[in-house]
């Protein structure tokens, strides 16, 4: 498998991604965001998401190198950026039932693809970019290359899909998310129910020819696009409730750290003082769908766990390796091999990775060995401010910097690029939105 032509996997690239973005993390990418230039040009954006989505960088750090260099007036634009992801991320642990219903519904939309009627012709039709729509048809092809969309491009395809293929928007999730580097469980499935109007109830996103041709440089002239988005409806979601507890265990024994594609950066994971005897990984992007998952996206994130994987060993000065699963019973081998009593992992919000370790946990505990999630102080101090709209967290962003210390004048540059390297060859994020008030922009990834 090979990895898309335009990202290279592990946290050294994601690094020199950012240092060379910071420089334009103000001002200018405040009034360029917006513009889809196409695939070979993405100067105007960070293209830091499939960084951050895997935390190979973490947002903490990127926040705090924009604010050694940049005001938060200049980088407020970016910031808000950045702090999107938070918020979805935050808004799925507190409605858990957002993520059940997405796959209830795939579930039953996949089955109904095995019929040989419209629906599957229509959903084929898009899927391998043969529309019609100019666009549209140019954004398939470049998922599919790149393992990217500019987020307004995002945008676009999410409202092209729904009203004017009419497809499920379910199907058009998952399709994104199988393809998507960054594809994120909490992101993606939230920004397309933003798109079709349920993330906030009755306010969709529509997809306009003049807007598409203006914001893309002229590049495309869409044909036959719908000329209203009404609203999708749902049956009432449950209330919020507060975000599951990390699993926990005893706080003694021989330990051993488990990497997945939700953290990759163990270093900064706070575990000091633990009795750290092994390090392994595994991933679960199979479970991102029912459906196959693009290779460039399996390659990507076998590369950024080996990456992970290696940074652990010569940090802690232990054995590392890959696990062949992310099951109880591949767990289960590595740490009876390595006399373990402890797993540690990053905390992982709602999705496959949680999922897997879910079902794990209790199968380990009759085995006698207890899986903890260490969850991070960033997500500590977002998550409880994302139970209602962006706005309630957006109001707090002065008071969540205060909380993790960040912009407080302390640079931390010195460090983040001391093993870096050079430029980073003009590799480069986006993370435009679509013309709304500010408080409801969504960033598709952040970043």
């Amino acid at each position: 498998m090979s990895t898309s032509r335009l990202f290279e996997p592990g946290r050294a690239a994601g690094l020199l991604r950012l240092r060379a973005f910071l420089p334009s993390a103000g001002r200018a990418y405040a009034d360029r965001r917006n513009s889809d230039y196409g695939p070979d040009r993405r100067d105007n954006v960070s293209v830091l998401s499939p960084y951050l989505r895997h935390r190979l960088v973490t947002e903490a750090e990127v926040l705090e190198a924009v604010l050694d260099r940049h005001s938060p007036a200049s980088a407020e634009k970016f910031i808000q950026e950045v702090l999107w992801r938070a918020y979805f991320k935050g808004h799925l642990e507190t409605r858990p039932e957002i993520w059940r219903r997405y796959r209830a519904a795939l579930a039953g939309q996949v089955a109904a693809l095995d019929g040989k009627g419209g629906f599957r012709k229509a959903y084929e039709a898009a899927i391998s970019g043969r529309t019609g729509i100019d666009a549209f048809d140019a954004w398939v092809s470049e998922l599919e290359e790149t393992g990217y969309l500019h987020n307004h491009a995002r945008m676009w395809f999410a409202s092209i899909w729904i009203f004017t293929l009419r497809l499920p928007w379910e199907l058009g999730a998952d399709f994104m998310i199988r393809h998507l580097l960054d594809g994120d469980p909490a992101s993606n499935t939230s920004s397309w129910r933003w798109v079709g109007g349920l993330h906030t109830r009755g306010k969709t996103y529509l997809a306009r020819p003049d807007n598409i041709a203006g914001f893309t440089g002229g590049r495309f002239s869409p044909r036959g696009l719908a000329k209203e988005a009404i609203a999708l409806d749902e049956p009432p979601l449950p209330a919020a409730r507060p975000p599951r507890a990390p699993l926990s265990g005893p706080g003694t024994g021989k330990t051993g750290l488990l990497l997945t594609e939700e953290d990759l950066h163990p270093e900064s994971l706070g575990l000091e003082g633990m009795n750290l005897m092994a390090v392994a990984g595994a991933h679960a992007v199979d479970g991102r769908s029912p459906l196959p998952v693009a290779e460039a996206v399996q390659a990507f994130t076998e590369a950024a766990l080996t990456d992970g994987l290696d940074r652990a060993a010569r940090y802690w000065g232990v054995e590392a390796g890959q696990l062949p699963s992310l099951t109880a019973i591949a767990l289960g081998d590595w740490a009876r091999r390595q006399g373990l009593s402890r797993i540690v992992t990053a905390y992982a919000p709602l999705g496959p990775v949680a999922e897997a370790l879910a079902e794990a946990a209790p199968v380990l505990a009759r085995e006698g060995i207890t899986l903890v999630e260490l969850r991070r102080a960033y997500d500590e101090a977002c998550w409880p401010h994302a139970t209602r709209g962006f706005f309630a967290l957006k109001e707090k962003i002065p008071s969540i910097f205060e909380t993790l210390g960040l912009g407080a004048g302390a640079s931390a540059q010195g460090e983040l690029f001391s093993a870096a390297g050079g430029p980073s060859g003009g590799l480069a994020h986006a993370a435009g939105a679509p013309v709304r008030p500010a408080e409801e922009r969504p960033p598709w990834r952040g970043g």
